[in-house]
């Protein structure tokens, strides 16, 4: 039923959203995202009570019937970590050379919440656009698994799905990483590390909304958007708190890749931020930075848009900005 009121004209969607449309400077919310935004007004989180198991319950129960692309087909993997183990989801796209290239992608969620089941239509998706095989992972979540666990259970499947490339039919040279807001974030720190150990590169990125400095919370984008727009200052600051061990570790590049003091010979990657985001100003910053390291970076910015957009394919606009990316990230795959 929602997804036929969000197709309503946008005028009546402002209507009924009780407020005139919301602009930021130059940027105007998309009409959907600001009835979707007056919907979910009583749902407000409260960062200073809410446990982990708490705010796990209440995502799961929020997440929208998953609407997968025909012919998309999958299975689950189990592979052995450091300590335990996690599942590797590998999609099959209907048609797909042998040895092609592939994609690994790593959810979102604030290293606390999610899983590869709240994302199975966006990794779906992202396989049937791009043509490819998709594997995603199930790293362990915070604050039972604290940083650096999340980022070497991502670390730890990169390399079983490379070691083990022929098995599953792709190039082993053709594997990209890509993820969304803390997944995009595990995904810019996974470059960093196998750079710093000099180990085999991904072959590109793809960093929708990504988490890029949790130094600092003072950007522009952070004031404009503190609070109201899905993602808010006080959810990072919670996510943050239940991610890192110490404050000291907020500055450690594998945490912050914006703070990183070298990027050169890092994949080209695909950037994508919404206007209407605290981590707008951030994303933008990292690919300005690749840029200065001589990194191929395609950014986009779609300035009516909020935090999270890739997985509310129930929004009208979704399918086409998922198309975009896609179409930019097969440029360097």
């Amino acid at each position: 039923m929602l997804q036929y009121i969000f197709k309503l004209p946008n005028w009546l969607l402002i209507k009924i959203s009780g407020k005139k449309l919301i602009e930021i400077g130059k940027r105007a919310l998309h009409p959907p995202y600001q009835l979707l935004l007056k919907l979910n007004e009583n749902a407000a989180v409260d960062y200073d009570s809410i446990t982990p198991e708490e705010f796990r319950s209440a995502f799961s129960q929020d997440i929208v019937p998953k609407k997968l692309p025909k012919d998309i087909t999958w299975k689950d993997h189990e592979i052995g970590v450091d300590g335990g183990s996690i599942k590797i989801r590998e999609y099959q796209p209907p048609v797909a050379e042998d040895k092609s290239p592939a994609l690994v992608y790593f959810h979102g969620g604030g290293w606390v919440i999610g899983d590869v089941d709240s994302h199975h239509e966006l990794t779906a998706n992202l396989c049937k656009k791009l043509g490819v095989k998709v594997f995603s992972v199930d790293y362990r979540l915070s604050p039972e698994y604290k940083f650096p666990i999340p980022l070497n259970d991502c670390n730890t499947a990169f390399d079983w799905i490379l070691n083990n490339a022929e098995d599953l039919g792709i190039d082993s040279e053709r594997l990209s990483v890509g993820g969304d807001s803390a997944g995009g974030n595990l995904s810019a720190c996974l470059c960093l590390l196998r750079k710093s150990e000099s180990r085999s590169m991904p072959k590109s990125q793809l960093l929708i909304y990504p988490v890029t400095n949790l130094a600092s919370m003072e950007t522009d984008s952070y004031e404009q958007c503190e609070e109201g727009f899905y993602l808010s200052k006080k959810s990072m600051e919670w996510f943050r708190e239940h991610y890192l061990n110490s404050i000291e570790e907020r500055t450690n590049p594998l945490c912050s890749p914006l703070l990183a003091e070298n990027l050169i010979d890092h994949p080209p990657a695909v950037i994508t931020t919404a206007g209407f985001d605290p981590l707008r100003d951030e994303g933008y910053e990292y690919s300005e930075k690749l840029k200065e390291y001589g990194v191929s970076v395609s950014y986009i910015e779609y300035p009516g848009y909020i935090h999270g957009f890739a997985s509310m394919g129930f929004i009208p606009g979704t399918d086409e900005a998922l198309d975009e990316l896609c179409a930019e990230l097969s440029r360097h795959i």
